[in-house]
């Protein structure tokens, strides 16, 4: 397994519980928006413990970025929360089944958008996002990664729900069969989704019972 030492070059929070890195890029090192990377902590005892991380950034830039969520329990994830800039993270080989196929509908949970940041910043980039619509569920309204981004590039066409707080400026409630009915216009569309393991489940099974094939599905296998 190839294996890269990056520095960190920019820390912003983005969130209460979510952190956008900025790291060196090694040279030569090439993905596709929305795949994926094992991510460790450069730290004694740490480098074995690699976890999954989505590339935000675009291949034709300079530096990597990552979007994580961080959680306070013992853990990768709970030392991410307390590096700086100048720590050092190790990066490994590229792979991801996320992958842009043709105008449909992204279905995210919470951390789940991570690997649609960068394939809808590429399509906008090159002028392709029509036909695209995002359905964006978390929990509260603080939850919301890129909110003000996301909403801009897509031109009115992200939706938002929050399942524990009601707002007049979101939906409520979850991304079930009730809200596809009344929001998706054409389901022969392709369907990107991407949520904890449980959501994906609920809505491929979803889906398949609405008409979808399993060929317009895209998810993390």
């Amino acid at each position: 397994m190839e294996e890269h030492t990056v520095k960190i070059l920019e820390i912003e929070e983005l969130t209460h519980d979510v952190r956008r890195i900025v790291t060196e890029k090694p040279e030569n090192y090439t993905f596709n928006p929305g795949q994926a990377t094992e991510v460790a902590i450069n730290r004694p005892g740490m480098v074995e413990e690699r976890r999954p991380f989505t590339f935000t950034s675009l291949n034709d830039q300079d530096n990597l970025e990552f979007i994580i969520k961080v959680y306070h329990t013992e853990g990768v994830t709970d030392v991410i929360g307390e590096l700086q800039v100048g720590d050092q993270l190790l990066i490994h080989d590229v792979w991801g089944a996320i992958q842009y196929k043709g105008p449909g509908y992204f279905l995210a949970g919470g951390a789940g958008i991570t690997p649609f940041i960068a394939i809808l910043r590429q399509l906008n980039k090159e002028g392709n996002l029509d036909g695209n619509k995002l359905f964006f569920s978390n929990k509260t309204h603080k939850d919301i990664i890129l909110e003000d981004e996301l909403k801009e590039i897509l031109n009115g066409n992200a939706e938002f729900l929050l399942s524990r707080e009601k707002s007049d400026k979101y939906h409520s409630g979850h991304i079930d069969r009730e809200f596809l009915q009344k929001h998706v216009e054409d389901f022969n569309s392709y369907f990107y989704i991407c949520g904890t393991s449980e959501m994906t489940n609920q809505l491929i099974d979803t889906l398949k019972d609405m008409g979808v094939k399993e060929e317009q599905l895209v998810y993390e296998q």
